[in-house]
């Protein structure tokens, strides 16, 4: 028992004379740079192994980036307080999203002591109201990307209060903030000229004064999402592609009252426009894509669900270093459109056909034969064909660097036509869903219809 507890000590002191031999070889400045490069949690077991580790660990240069996301339900007030003063003017990121229990009182300390902070995440935190923007109004001077989204309790005060005093803002998100109306984007507008990207995402209090403000006094953005504004019109869409040349995206997805005129407008002044969601903008037809195809840069990604949309022939004409296409849900998209995209798109990686019922085995072949299958194409998405039989299973053999196919509810295709493709491309994984089979009828003539009992009741 002595000689366990003699081992016990000699290792401890050993530790120790490790511990202080490095803390005399190495100077200060050079552990602090070591210790700059631990995650939270690292930091936190170094500050337990001795004192001057524990002040080294804690250092505020060591705490410039923080994210609390993976500890959201643990952190409190307190918690925010504590590294706020512990990092002080160093704290240029932190991440509080979906910390719901963090509150005003402790975020107004935050902003006192960390004045030099530039990116804030905050979303999910449902316990904040106006008064924590009007702290980082008064002290957030150098703040530049704040996110609100979810946080319900926010109103106009706040973007009044950003608009003050966070002149230097680049980005902001509030999105699904209920109580926010025209009068806060305009207010934030007015003050926020520097604003490169506007996020509002399920906000019907966007109307066309707000997008018409931002167009007035923000000329420099460049990513604006107006997901489910459905008040929108072309008159504010066309005001902003007027005024703020460098969009290079946008989202106006449920935004059912824009026509082509839109299109037009941002096919004529947003030449650097690189995506472009429209889910739901069933206004859009042929010619003002068109229009729009003719300025698309080469690496565009193309999300949208229109219900008039025949584009490809367009697309083809101007991308030939298109790499993605989602065309799910388009069913005006037929073997033509597949032919256009063999012939000039030869860089395509990922297509998706879903739910586009007029493809046949014809428009397969034809995009089998295409220099993109054999080269590039990677993805596949066929489910909801029911025109798509076996034969066009063989047409991709020869996409050696194909991976992946779904081919959900392609009633036509069966197993001995994957089997097959399996046999040329052993390394695909194949998607698909066969139902079970309908069992035989009985042998020995047909049974009764009821049985015992339900012949007596």
């Amino acid at each position: 028992m002595k000689h366990s507890q003699y081992s016990v000590q000699q290792r401890a002191r050993g530790c120790i004379e490790e511990e202080s031999l490095i803390n005399q070889k190495l100077p200060k400045e050079l552990l602090l740079r070591i210790f700059s490069f631990l995650d939270i949690i690292s930091l936190c077991r170094c500050a337990q192994v001795s004192k001057p580790w524990n002040l080294l660990a804690l250092d505020g240069s060591n705490w410039q980036k923080i994210d609390l996301f993976n500890f959201q339900t643990d952190i409190e007030g307190a918690v925010v307080e504590n590294i706020a003063r512990r990092s002080g003017g160093f704290l240029k990121k932190l991440s509080l999203r979906g910390c719901q229990s963090v509150g005003d009182n402790a975020l107004k300390t935050f902003a006192q002591q960390c004045h030099n902070i530039e990116e804030l995440n905050l979303e999910e935190c449902k316990q904040i109201t106006d008064a924590t923007c009007v702290s980082l109004s008064r002290n957030g001077r150098k703040l530049q990307r704040l996110e609100l989204a979810s946080c319900s309790n926010i109103t106009d005060e706040s973007l009044k209060a950003l608009a003050e005093g966070c002149s230097n803002l680049v980005h902001l998100n509030i999105s699904w903030c209920d109580n926010i109306t025209e009068k806060g984007v305009s207010a934030l507008s007015r003050g926020c000229n520097k604003l490169k990207s506007f996020v509002a995402k399920g906000r019907l209090f966007i109307d066309n004064d707000s997008v018409m403000h931002l167009a007035e006094y923000c000329p420099l953005l460049e990513v604006l999402n107006f997901n489910g504004a459905a008040s929108i019109t072309d008159d504010s869409i066309q005001k902003l592609a007027q005024n703020c040349p460098n969009i290079h995206y946008l989202c106006v997805s449920g935004c059912a009252n824009l026509t082509d005129t839109s299109l037009m407008a941002l096919a004529q002044h947003c030449h650097k426009l690189s995506t472009f969601e429209a889910a739901g903008c069933s206004q859009f037809t042929d010619g003002g894509f068109q229009a729009l195809a003719r300025v698309w840069r080469p690496t565009l990604y193309f999300f949208a669900y229109c219900v008039h949309l025949i584009l490809c022939c367009f697309v083809s004409k101007n991308c030939h270093y298109l790499e993605k296409m989602d065309l799910e849900d388009c069913v005006l998209i037929s073997d033509n459109t597949l032919t256009h995209l063999a012939a000039g798109c030869p860089r395509l990686e990922q297509l998706t056909l879903s739910h586009c019922e007029l493809i046949t085995d014809d428009g397969i072949r034809q995009l089998g034969m295409a220099p993109c299958s054999a080269e590039h194409l990677t993805i596949l998405e066929l489910d909801n064909c029911p025109l798509i039989t076996d034969a066009s299973l063989e047409h991709l053999v020869s996409c050696h660097n194909l991976q992946r196919i779904e081919l959900y509810d392609c009633q036509l295709i069966t197993r001995a036509g994957i089997r097959r493709l399996r046999n040329h491309l052993p390394n695909i994984r194949v998607h698909a869903y066969f139902a079970p089979m309908t069992p035989p009828p009985p042998v020995g003539g047909s049974r009764q219809r009821y049985c015992r009992c339900c012949v007596i009741l």
